[in-house]
């Protein structure tokens, strides 16, 4: 078996750099990748690409953005090539956006061979995906609580005859406690597969997935530690606590022109900043784990197409989201885990192109940005700010603000307490696959609650 060192050191000399051609891709994909202006491949992709093709197991680590569902996407449309069969891949992804975003890029690069694709995710009616999953598709992107549910309960479905597993943010999938559920799925698919396991960051829980999954893997590593791309600039801000709301909105202000996501860490403040926001003339929308699906797909569109310049979302738009034109990601909130710092960042300055990110941090905060900084190798720099400015915009985003909290309170919406067991009732382990956030704003308040009961 090879071991990572050698895995590693597979890349291509520097002499003739890689091809789609001369990494061995079939016509049908070639056409399908000029059409989708891949020029040339990204590291992660001519790394993968040779052992793949090979028919070799893959543990693929690189950074968000690095062009890693194409990675995996590309040897399994061209084995399909040679054996057109349903159900032929399955791949597993931690959140209902990113499994939508998986199964259209299989859709644009399969174009040509017609391949067939279906997205089976929660919080949407099953019958339809039963349906589907009877015309036998080739390809099948789900998250793993309702694959598990099709596997157990839909008559005539099984992977028996799967060729290929992919289990994507592999790190993710562990974190949100799917661990369970992803052994019952392992336990009903045949051993004799092929197995890539891809994620942006490597943990202990991932290496021991690894060896429950994989047999004889090849390693392939494009960064080697937490990492954020080089075109990325990466600024704070110092405010005391209280000046938060009115130093963001003058970034909006000052930044007005460019496309920005604004990162917060609960669903209450997502919403009761993009309330403010629109109040005070910025096209804001907010995305989080409370909105129905469809509005969750639509605040994502029109992030998309530009119709709306300001995203306010919760850690669900946080990973594998490709949003091709953010100029610009503010943390109002910092996240407590250093890897999502990097997956929020992660979402501007992809593909080779420059963005920014401005971090707000108050006098709690401090401790947080310098082991952000120690991961990341990189020193953030001080973001400048025209005191007397933002003390002009105060009043008027002090009475914003005040109005935002009254139209919350009028919506129900409590920073996600009541909603809690109200989801309960309704989804149950459905909603698993919604995103972090709903963990993030409700745990704490669960926790006290129990410690008062006793």
């Amino acid at each position: 078996m090879p071991s990572p060192e050698e895995a590693s050191t597979s890349t291509p000399p520097p002499s003739a750099p890689a091809t789609f051609k001369s990494l061995g891709l079939i016509d049908p994909l070639l056409e399908a990748l000029e059409q989708m202006k891949f020029k040339a491949p990204t590291d992660i992709q001519s790394e993968v690409l040779p052992h793949a093709l090979q028919g070799r197991d893959i543990i693929g680590v690189a950074s968000t953005g690095s062009g890693k569902t194409a990675a995996f996407a590309l040897p399994i449309l061209q084995k399909l090539w040679e054996d057109p069969k349903g159900p032929f891949a399955c791949v597993i992804a931690p959140t209902r956006e990113l499994a939508f975003q998986i199964s259209q890029q299989f859709e644009s690069l399969g174009s040509a061979m017609g391949v067939r694709c279906v997205t089976i995710i929660g919080g949407v009616d099953i019958q339809p995906q039963k349906v589907a999953l009877a015309k036998k598709p080739h390809i099948i992107v789900a998250t793993p609580g309702r694959l598990l549910e099709h596997l157990e309960e839909t008559k005539g479905f099984s992977l028996r005859n799967l060729k290929f597993l992919v289990l994507d943010e592999a790190d993710r999938l562990l974190d949100m406690d799917f661990g369970p559920k992803l052994d019952k799925i392992l336990k009903l698919i045949p051993k004799e597969r092929t197995t890539y396991l891809f994620s942006a960051t490597m943990t202990t829980k991932v290496a021991k997935l690894q060896r429950a999954s994989l047999s004889n893997p090849v390693r392939v590593e494009v960064n080697s530690k937490y990492s954020t791309v080089s075109t990325l600039l990466q600024y704070y801000l110092l405010m005391p606590l209280p000046q938060k709301d009115v130093h963001l909105i003058h970034l909006a202000n000052t930044l007005a022109q460019n496309s920005m996501i604004i990162f917060t860490r609960t669903v209450h403040d997502a919403q009761r900043l993009s309330i403010m926001l629109r109040s005070l003339g910025f096209p804001a929308i907010p995305l989080h784990g409370q909105l129905s699906q469809s509005a969750r797909l639509g605040a994502l569109g029109k992030f998309k197409s530009g119709g709306r310049k300001v995203l306010v979302a919760t850690d669900v738009a946080s990973r594998g989201l490709d949003i091709p034109s953010v100029d610009v990601v503010i943390n109002y909130d910092i996240p407590t885990h250093s890897k999502d710092y990097i997956h929020r960042v992660g979402r501007t300055a992809r593909a080779g192109r420059s963005g920014k990110s401005i971090t707000l941090v108050t006098q709690y905060d401090v401790e947080l940005v310098l082991r952000i900084e120690q991961v990341t190798g990189k020193k953030m720099e001080l973001w400048a700010v025209d005191k007397e400015e933002v003390a002009l915009l105060r009043e008027r985003v002090d009475e914003a603000g005040r109005l935002a909290v009254q139209e919350l309170k009028e919506q129900g919406i409590r920073g996600g307490h009541g909603k809690k067991r109200k989801r309960e009732e309704d989804g149950g382990h459905d909603d698993m696959d919604r995103d972090d956030d709903v963990v993030e704003a409700g745990m704490p308040k669960m926790k006290r609650k129990s410690k008062g009961r006793r």
